[in-house]
């Protein structure tokens, strides 16, 4: 049993949400986002709140059962609040702008890294050493800060590179003599 898909998901305020077979569509303030639930899943729409069920009790539905309903709460706080994802750059000479809508990198290479921003994604630079990811869907919000991460990712002797504003980096001892 999925202690987390027993709970119906309620549809927060400003948020209008409808079902329609096994797709779940929700449009809020951010934008518009939308569900297709496996066909081992039920949905059913009713107090204001999705409820997530398995359609028979094999171990596929069951397993997918926790995740359709994690999916659905995620599309709803997607576009009532939005995602985030915070990145620090550490290391000297290491810093990043924005370039019109591409992100710039200088991360040690003989040359800067440019970034292109996809579309629903919207990368902000408040300090050289940070870039701020927002977006309404929390996949490609995670997707995108992996991707930058990905370009210098830290090391663990200085800790330089890219990472996680919650991120620690276990570091190791040098040589000795």
């Amino acid at each position: 049993m999925s202690r987390i898909g027993k709970k119906a998901v309620p549809v927060p305020a400003g948020v209008t949400a409808t079902v329609d077979g096994q797709k779940v569509t929700a449009k809020g303030p951010k934008g518009e986002l939308f569900f297709v639930a496996n066909d081992e899943i039920k949905l059913e729409f009713k107090d204001n709140a999705v409820s997530v069920t398995p359609a028979n009790q094999t171990k596929d539905a069951r397993s997918k059962w926790g995740m359709s309903r994690t999916m659905i709460e995620n599309i709803f706080k997607g576009v009532k609040e939005g995602f985030e994802r915070k990145l620090e750059i550490n290391g000297v000479g290491y810093r990043a702008s924005m370039q019109g809508k591409n992100l710039q990198l200088a991360l040690g290479f003989s040359h800067d890294v440019v970034y292109q921003t996809p579309e629903g994604i919207t990368i902000a630079v408040p300090k050289p050493t940070e870039i701020v990811v927002t977006g309404i869907n929390k996949q490609q919000v995670g997707q995108v800060a992996a991707e930058i991460r990905e370009y210098r990712g830290p090391e663990p002797y200085k800790g330089k590179g890219v990472k996680y504003a919650e991120e620690r980096i276990v570091r190791k001892e040098g040589k000795k003599k």
